[in-house]
């Protein structure tokens, strides 16, 4: 099918109202196959705004007399009003945005066509390799292997081509645990803390079902893991459901490790929502963040009904959780929910950012990202579909990595010195993550971002974030290497509304930008300064 064939109308006169403080901007509106653009006229700024259809979330359309007006509520939370002459003009054209905003194919999306000057496709793709992880820890130990037993997705088509495994577990136990486990996600390893030689790893639920099976592979493979440890070594077992579900999914097929079945491994529940509720928290904290006329008591009570943050809370409880056990008790962690990869991969994530220093880096975080979310199979095309504006939310919509962003953002907010990039990073994240012009975060796994060619017919996000004009905008000028772990206040005086997100286009425009490109001033000045003091005589 052609773009063409969708577009009814693909020009019109219009004036578009960006809310806030931002002056409307009147010209001729153009539709094309993945952008909307207005022109202004020549008396106006020579600028020409573009907007990524893929961006928008919802589309309403209203007619009065001789015109018409179009509201485009977006997935980075912008509520756009486009004013346009004639009323069949305006709904060709919401007709025209309605369809191209939701095409469901993936290369026909604009990462495909998009070449940017300075970039060269297959650029930044071989950063994060989950190679270079393993090179890591394999200067710490050598307890662990590479396998490539999945390395045509056809064990697990969530995981990557690369796994890092117990060195003494062979390819063909991983591939019978494979089979004991929901979609195939066996124990991998996600992160070795070097100081207390314990690991974190993340799986899907056993497949014990009613007759609680059992499978000799898994509970080598889990056994191999404390052997690599020291002997008499413990771990947890973090199940990020309630007890009450884990004991239902075992009716349909799922459950959890019998405790007879893994010695020296203990579960604990921490349940965290995921899925409808979550999107529910999501839907009802953008609404109270939108209404400008409320009180400040109702915008109180709203905040709090909507519970994010109480999600925020819970999942940065369970992270400390992992992290307290590898770090003060010595032990190992395994973290698995269901399928293992939403929830898993947020409490794998936020641990190693508390533990890790060197995922507080701008590149080490780039490589958590890419490890831990994208390689680890989070679905990104199901979760990511719609924002919060949508009026269709199918139940495998989730801002899960919304989430984590957020819990990284209270991270930040408490310790504003011991992680290398700022709030221009997140919001990036955020943006790329529901629309974007790379393919970084296309595709739900890296089976069907092979099929697609995603790596070799895209260009990657994190080529352009590492361009040095990138950088001054996500780099926090007041860093400084915290060699410690961070522990997190989860008090509830202690997390505040992300207000840079949620109340971004309600603020003064560029407010941000200008107080951070401020402090990089003040930073640079002071730099400038000890610079040209002169240095004591002998």
């Amino acid at each position: 099918m052609e773009f063409s064939e969708l577009i009814h109308t693909g020009r019109a006169q219009a004036e578009l109202r960006r809310g806030g403080e931002a002056p409307p901007l009147r010209g001729t509106l153009c539709v094309t196959g993945h952008h909307l653009l207005l022109s202004p006229g020549p008396q106006s700024t020579p600028d020409l705004w573009l907007l990524l259809l893929r961006s928008v979330d919802s589309v309403e359309k209203r007619v009065a007399g001789g015109s018409g007006t179009i509201t485009l509520r977006c997935k980075d939370l912008r509520v756009l009003q486009l004013d346009i002459e004639g009323v069949e003009t305006t709904l060709d054209i919401a007709r025209s945005i309605e369809a191209l905003s939701s095409l469901e194919s993936v290369i026909t999306s604009f990462p495909f066509f998009y070449r940017p000057k300075g970039l060269r496709l297959g650029d930044a793709w071989h950063f994060h390799p989950p190679e270079s992880y393993y090179k890591r820890v394999a200067r710490e130990t050598t307890a662990w292997r590479l396998s490539e037993v999945n390395q045509d997705f056809g064990l697990c088509p969530s995981y990557p081509r690369a796994v890092i495994v117990p060195r003494e577990v062979n390819d063909d136990a991983l591939a019978r645990s494979a089979r004991f486990r929901q979609g195939g996600r066996f124990p991998v390893l996600s992160y070795y803390h070097a100081p207390t030689r314990t690991v974190l790893l993340r799986s899907s639920q056993p497949l014990a079902g009613p007759q609680k099976k059992r499978c000799a592979e898994d509970e080598e493979l889990l056994g191999a893991v404390l052997a690599c440890v020291h002997l008499g070594a413990r771990g947890f077992i973090v199940d990020t459901r309630s007890a009450q579900a884990a004991k239902q999914a075992r009716l349909t097929g799922g459950g959890t490790e019998a405790k007879a079945a893994y010695p020296g491994w203990r579960r604990l529940h921490r349940p965290l929502e995921r899925g409808r509720p979550l999107q529910e928290s999501f839907v009802r904290l953008v609404k109270a963040c939108g209404d400008t006329e409320q009180s400040m008591d109702l915008w109180l009570s709203r905040l709090e009904s909507c519970h994010w943050l109480a999600h925020v809370k819970e999942a940065l409880t369970t992270a400390c959780l992992a992290a307290q056990g590898m770090e003060r008790e010595g032990a190992c962690i395994l973290v698995h929910g269901s399928e293992g990869t939403d929830n898993t991969l947020l409490v794998t994530s936020l641990a190693q950012l508390i533990l890790d220093p060197l995922s507080r880096t701008m590149t080490g975080f780039q490589e958590l990202v890419e490890r831990e979310w994208i390689q680890a199979g989070h679905p990104f095309q199901l979760r990511c579909a719609h924002s919060a504006f949508s009026h269709a939310h199918p139940k495998h919509e989730a801002p899960t990595f919304l989430l984590f962003l957020d819990c990284v953002w209270q991270l930040s907010r408490q310790f504003p010195l011991s992680l290398e990039f700022g709030e221009g990073l997140l919001l990036t994240l955020f943006e790329h993550a529901y629309a974007s012009s790379f393919g970084t975060f296309l595709c739900n796994s890296e089976k069907e971002r092979c099929l697609c060619e995603v790596r070799t017919r895209t260009h990657s996000l994190w080529s352009a974030l590492n361009q040095p004009k990138a950088q001054r905008k996500l780099r926090n000028p007041l860093y400084v290497l915290n060699p410690l772990t961070i522990w997190p206040s989860v008090e509830p005086q202690s997390l505040r509304l992300w207000q840079g997100l949620f109340l971004r286009w309600s603020r003064s425009p560029e407010s941000s930008e200008v107080v951070w490109e401020k402090v990089w001033q003040i930073v640079a000045e002071g730099e400038k300064t000890e610079g040209a003091q002169p240095t004591a005589s002998a």
